[in-house]
């Protein structure tokens, strides 16, 4: 199956003190805005805390990973491909638009930070969408909550890639894995997929993993399942590039589970063979939320 692979960096922020030390600035101010330095550096997605939520559906409220840097009267939150400028300061940023105009306000009070983006659609009715968004930080990292228009909050933990603990393997040999050896072929949104695995032998398992589309190649990835320290860990090269190793966490019969919360996406990947000679490879996130599963028949012969 095809993986997204991400390339994990650490963002460290200025000492947002020395920016809210200027004339003017109360010592109850300033003491609050030093407390903004709780939310400094680069947060990645853990779990998602949503109340009643099925644990199939979890998965990130809003990016998988982002950080805060500061400015006076503002927090910056740096994204993957944008800044959003969050002003705490009672001003308003607006952003005029072809068909609305977008207003965005925040505050900082009592450890929490708001962000509200109020969207206006230039029409008579003047049809208005909120989006509000908290962040907290809390003894178990940074807590966000997100609703639209006042309604149903959706609720997500998130951590310094530090403070992230790895996955600890279980015991495990190649020779329960016999069942994944063969060739597996599909369909998903319109496009061939083939999963080939070698059979068990030398302390590995070989695969390769190609998805076409109108009779050409659009992705490939290269496969591992090797042998390590008395379990198994499964090593993935979407495309050639560098590899990605998960460790093992679940292994019964026809069914294995390998994990690396400390990836971006996927961080668990699943295979189980059915009754019926059928495989299914799921991905997902560690603690919980599947994408749509790949469905694999063994290649006609």
């Amino acid at each position: 199956m095809q993986l997204l692979s991400a390339t994990h960096s650490r963002t460290w922020l200025a000492t947002a003190l020395a920016l809210f030390t200027t004339v003017g600035i109360s010592g109850s101010a300033l003491a609050q805005n030093d407390d903004l330095k709780a939310l400094g550096g680069e947060w990645h997605y853990v779990a998602d805390l949503t109340e009643g939520k099925p644990i199939d559906e979890h998965g990130p409220p809003m990016s998988m990973k982002f950080g805060f840097r500061f400015e006076k009267g503002a927090v910056i939150m740096v994204r993957a491909r944008r800044e959003e400028r969050i002003p705490i300061d009672g001003s308003v940023r607006e952003e005029p638009k072809e068909t609305s105009v977008s207003r965005y306000s925040g505050s900082w009070k009592g450890g929490l930070l708001t962000y509200d983006m109020k969207s206006v659609r230039k029409s008579d009715n003047e049809r208005t969408l909120l989006i509000r968004r908290t962040f907290r930080s809390t003894k178990d990292g940074l807590e966000i909550r997100v609703s639209m228009n006042d309604g149903a909050e959706k609720v997500a933990l998130y951590r310094h890639r530090e403070d992230i603990k790895a996955a600890t393997p279980i015991k495990g040999a190649l020779a329960d894995m016999a069942w994944l050896r063969g060739a597996w072929v599909g369909t998903r949104n319109g496009r061939g997929i083939e999963e080939r695995w070698s059979p068990p032998l030398g302390g590995a398992m070989l695969g390769i993993s190609r998805t076409v589309r109108r009779g050409k190649m659009v992705a490939f990835e290269y496969l591992r399942i090797v042998e390590r320290d008395g379990s198994l860990v499964y090593i993935a090269q979407p495309g050639g590039k560098p590899p990605t190793e998960f460790v093992l966490t679940e292994l019964k019969k026809n069914r294995v589970v390998f994990k690396n919360p400390l990836h971006s996406f996927p961080q668990r990947i699943v295979y189980e063979l059915s009754a019926e000679g059928d495989l299914t490879a799921k991905i997902g996130f560690a603690n919980g939320g599947n994408y749509k599963p790949f469905e694999f028949k063994p290649e006609a012969k």
